[in-house]
């Protein structure tokens, strides 16, 4: 019993002193930035910060990039904007070799902070990451991996940080910034393009570009401390740089060119279509269907998640919801006079989106180009069949 005793109490001081290390002036704190890996989740990199103290036997790092796949209602809690990241830690090396064999850039920034600022950012991080405090909300673009290395540091140098722009900056939308990691004509790109409204298509201020890790390796770089306007990373240097490999981009597989065939087929359709005078319901069926249910995921996305991103959704003007509630006309002889001012608001609607993306209110997806010309095609063949059938009865 005393020996069981003996054991707990000494595996509880260990815990109790392992969490009040005082860091030795030969302390160092880094931000540590990786670069992009291949799957989408990896497209935009990592941030992390590496505590290294020699003299505590110290190198770990902490990053807030941590998630856990089988939690319960994981991928609904993702639909709806209510999925918990949270902070962890590892032993620096096994950090690095995790990147390094993953063939990912590492970048090291030494931060220039005194005594008591490096120990105020330690024990941050360090009651951050017990198991009550280390889950938080992840927003995107305003609460990731990336948005908490500048926030924690502004916290131990009691936001005594003075950003400065990068030279050769140009703010960005928030949808550029997007496209600058992710190639226009790919799969991921499709899905943002098409479930992120037009907020994102405003102009990120300098320090909301942060929600970028390379944008924290940047003005980081450029960054001064208030009370003494030193730099802000007295050290940088890369720790691992990507060895190139030959990528290989299949255009055959890319949406551009599925959509293309898909716009071909439609528009083959509509014109054997209008040399028999006749109609292929079943194409019309999938058109209404297909955009009918892309509206109401867009709409869930807009109104009953907690996504900022999918705000004021104008893909609505093609994606419109209202399609699948009028699939009953399409299986009638003759359909109602008000079908016909109804496929007359879809075309208007297709002409309201190009003026949309012409102005700049919101960029779409390119991958859709030949799509939705070849649904406006569609819509007009239906305008006028329907008409001159209306003129024959």
């Amino acid at each position: 019993m005393h020996k069981k005793l003996f054991i707990i109490f000494t595996f509880l001081f260990v815990i109790v002193n392992a969490q009040q290390i005082q860091l030795s002036p030969n302390a160092e704190i880094s931000v540590l930035t990786i670069g992009p890996g291949t799957s989408l989740n990896d497209t935009f990199g990592h941030s992390a910060f590496r505590v290294s103290d020699p003299n505590n036997n110290l190198d770990e790092t902490f990053d807030y990039g941590r998630f856990d796949f089988e939690a319960p209602n994981f991928y609904l809690n993702f639909a709806r904007g209510k999925l918990n990241y949270s902070i962890g830690d590892s032993i620096y090396y096994d950090f690095l070799s995790f990147y390094i064999r993953q063939n990912r850039s590492v970048k090291e920034q030494v931060l220039n902070l005194s005594q008591n600022e490096k120990q105020k950012l330690y024990n941050f991080l360090l009651e951050n990451n017990k198991p009550e405090n280390r889950n938080y909300l992840y927003e995107f673009f305003f609460d990731n991996c990336a948005t908490k290395i500048k926030d924690v540091v502004k916290i131990a140098t009691n936001n005594g940080i003075e950003f400065h722009t990068p030279q050769g900056f140009e703010a960005e939308n928030f949808r550029k910034l997007i496209h600058n990691n992710v190639k226009r004509n790919s799969w991921g790109s499709l899905g943002i393009d098409i479930a992120l409204g037009s907020v994102i298509d405003r102009k990120a201020t300098p320090e909301e570009h942060m929600f970028l890790p390379e944008n924290i390796y940047f003005f980081f770089e450029n960054a001064t401390l208030k009370h003494s306007e030193a730099p802000l990373v007295k050290i940088s240097k890369v720790i691992y740089s990507k060895k190139e490999t030959g990528t290989y981009d299949n255009f055959f597989i890319s949406p551009l060119f599925i959509f293309g065939i898909i716009g071909l087929l439609i528009a083959l359709v509509t014109y054997k279509d209008f040399k028999k005078n006749k109609l292929s319901k079943w194409l019309d069926v999938a058109l209404f269907s297909i955009t009918g249910i892309i509206g109401v995921l867009i709409l869930l996305l807009w109104f009953a998640t907690d996504h900022t991103g999918t705000h004021q959704n104008y893909n609505l003007l093609w994606a419109f919801t209202l399609n699948i509630l009028v699939l009953g006309q399409l299986f009638k002889k003759n359909v109602s006079p008000w079908f016909i001012k109804y496929l007359k608001l879809l075309v208007i609607l297709l002409c309201l989106l190009t003026l949309h993306w012409s102005i700049g209110v919101q960029t779409f997806a390119i991958a859709l180009i030949p799509f939705l010309i070849a649904l406006s095609v569609r819509y007009m063949y239906l305008i006028n069949y329907f008409n001159k059938k209306a003129t024959d009865l």
